[in-house]
């Protein structure tokens, strides 16, 4: 049987329900019924049953979602790693371990956990996103990841010299910072306790020192002891980049802690081949003001300058000041300043109400300790102490001293005039900024670091590795995803805007973007963190039909809005991932 549908002339078709049938050796046809004031859908079934299909009564209960795995941001990160090339420097072949280091990266970026969440987010049966189906790893567990550590903690120089070959140039200049992450526990032996950046008083801590190339981006990373100063560090750094890395000229970029004047002379002056850009401390650049080889009026019409010093002999000294640095430290003081005041008219008032009053000169001088180690302005006061009573006033001599220095910095540099101009040389050390950023995203942002669980030093040094490797692929995701973020992403416009290097200064794109929270394609802007949580919200989703007879499932996945396909378009990658 089967439908037809015969021409009726001007009037509408006329629907016949037929079978064909054999009369000697002719094929015939015979109508069985009409169909005509039949609704077209019912036709329709029919004919799809003649066929040998079948119909749907309700559609929406013809399918059920039996599992929805986020899938959008992990298909963002690992299109992404899989563009800069990571994956083939981890490891050339598609191994397993490989495989699980790349989830590690993954998770790191887009939800860090512990090793135990992250190996129960790869399991088909605790999974909270798609990297276990998508990575081909339906199960694993913590031991297995902790292994893929120790696996790719053997590979690390190998990858490091490969993303040094990759990023730093024969000649180049270089930024290295030191920081630190407090520390779970207390076998590892790579613990101990130290200068604490994390305000974690009681805490061991390890040292760690990040390698970046001139624009931020990521080179290497070394984990030292909690208690090991910063300027110790930089010697291990210095023989990786001429002895591993093969890279003869070098301009190291490091803040004054790490580049002294003990380092300079110990490191940099026997070697010919090592230039260097660092800054002076405060006590330096008052003792420079005092000796006047610094004219504090100089700035009145311009604020950066090249001067010298007999001190600093065989160096360039380039001071800066920065007005609305200067502004917003005098702020800063004022409301400390302020701050103090109030609590130390609490101690007077007590040294001299009725009831209970606060006697004795080391009872007083205790609670005034107390308010003056935590504001840290205690040297813009003068104390009078007595047994009995407690007056304060303001060193103003003390204030205006220190104001006056509000917003000056001085960079000290090795490198000739003839290789960097005095505003390339400002510039060079600001870049040092961008490992300030990476070290953020290490220890609060987006990678987290911190709290370290791990009891051996072989797994806190691969810990930290793996974090940089996520830095790595976040740092070359940020850059193109620049437009729709809050970040800069027109430069040349921005530099034409900067009325000097040492103020900092944003495109008119992105002062609107900061204004409106829009981009030029009135887009919604977002931060990395929420463009990632909204990428997660394209889902990879099981289905499962219900249809008596016709029972398969099958993957579909979210149809990516505006935003998100906007993103997907700017990374280059797709939502259909492979291994």
């Amino acid at each position: 049987m089967y439908v037809e549908r015969v021409p009726n002339r001007n009037s509408p078709p006329a629907v016949l329900l037929r079978e064909s049938y054999r009369e000697g050796g002719k094929v015939r046809k015979r109508t069985l019924a009409n169909l005509s004031k039949l609704p077209d859908h019912a036709v329709d079934g029919l004919q799809s049953l003649l066929k040998g299909g079948v119909t749907i009564e309700s559609l929406p209960n013809s399918f059920k979602i039996t599992r929805s795995r986020p899938h959008g941001h992990v298909a963002a990160v690992l299109g992404s790693l899989k563009n800069t090339g990571l994956h083939n420097l981890i490891s050339e072949e598609n191994s397993r371990e490989r495989r699980l280091v790349l989830a590690m990266i993954i998770a790191r970026i887009i939800d860090p956990r512990s090793k135990l969440a992250t190996a129960r987010g790869l399991s088909d049966e605790t999974c909270f996103s798609s990297i276990g189906e998508t990575l081909g790893l339906n199960s694993a567990d913590e031991d297995e990841l902790y292994l893929a550590m120790d696996w790719l903690l053997s590979r690390q120089q190998k990858i490091e010299n490969s993303l040094a070959a990759k990023h730093l140039a024969s000649s180049t200049l270089v930024l290295y910072d030191v920081s630190s992450s407090y520390f779970e526990g207390k076998s590892c032996p790579l613990a101990r306790y130290g200068y604490n950046r994390d305000g974690k008083k009681g805490k061991l801590q390890i040292v760690f020192g990040l390698l970046c190339n001139e624009k931020g981006c990521p080179i290497a990373v070394e984990v030292f002891e909690g208690n090991t100063a910063d300027p110790t560090t930089l010697t291990n750094q210095i023989e990786k980049l001429t002895s591993r890395f093969g890279i003869k000229q070098i301009i190291w970029v490091g803040d004054r802690g790490i580049i002294s004047s003990t380092t300079i002379k110990k490191h940099f002056k026997q070697v010919g081949s090592l230039d260097w850009i660092s800054a002076l401390r405060s006590s330096q650049i008052r003792s420079l003001v005092e000796q006047e080889c610094i004219q504090l009026s100089l700035f009145d019409e311009q604020n950066i300058a090249e001067i010298s010093s007999d001190d600093y002999p065989q160096e360039r000294l380039i001071a800066c000041r920065n007005p609305m640095l200067a502004a917003d430290r005098a702020k800063t003081r004022e409301e400390l300043l302020a701050a103090t005041e109030k609590e130390l008219d609490k101690i007077v008032a007590a040294t001299t109400r009725e009831k209970r009053r606060l006697k004795g000169e080391s009872n007083i001088a205790l609670k005034v300790g107390e308010v003056l180690n935590r504001y840290q302005v205690g040297k813009h006061f003068h104390l009078d102490i007595q047994a009995d009573s407690f007056h304060y006033e303001r060193n103003q001599k003390s204030i205006e001293r220190e104001a006056a220095l509000d917003g000056l910095y001085v960079i000290r540099t090795s490198v000739e005039q003839e290789v960097l101009s005095p505003q390339q040389t400002v510039k060079a050390y600001k870049s040092l900024s961008q490992v300030e950023q990476a070290f953020r995203s290490f220890k609060t942002v987006d990678l987290k670091i911190r709290p370290i669980y791990h009891h051996t030093s072989e797994r806190v040094k691969a810990h930290v590795f793996l974090c940089m490797l996520a830095y790595y692929v976040e740092w070359h995701m940020r850059s193109v995803l620049a437009p729709i973020l809050f970040d800069e992403d027109d430069w040349e416009s921005a530099r034409l805007k900067q009325k000097s290097v040492v103020c900092a200064a944003l495109s008119d794109a992105a002062e609107a973007k900061a204004r409106t929270k829009r981009n030029s394609d009135n887009l919604p802007v977002h931060s990395f963190q929420t463009l990632l949580a909204d990428l997660g919200t394209i889902a990879l989703n099981r289905i499962q039909s219900t249809i008596e007879g016709a029972s398969f499932v099958f993957d579909k996945i979210t149809e990516p809005t505006r935003v998100q396909q906007k993103a997907l378009n700017l990374l280059g990658v797709s939502l259909i991932c492979t291994q």
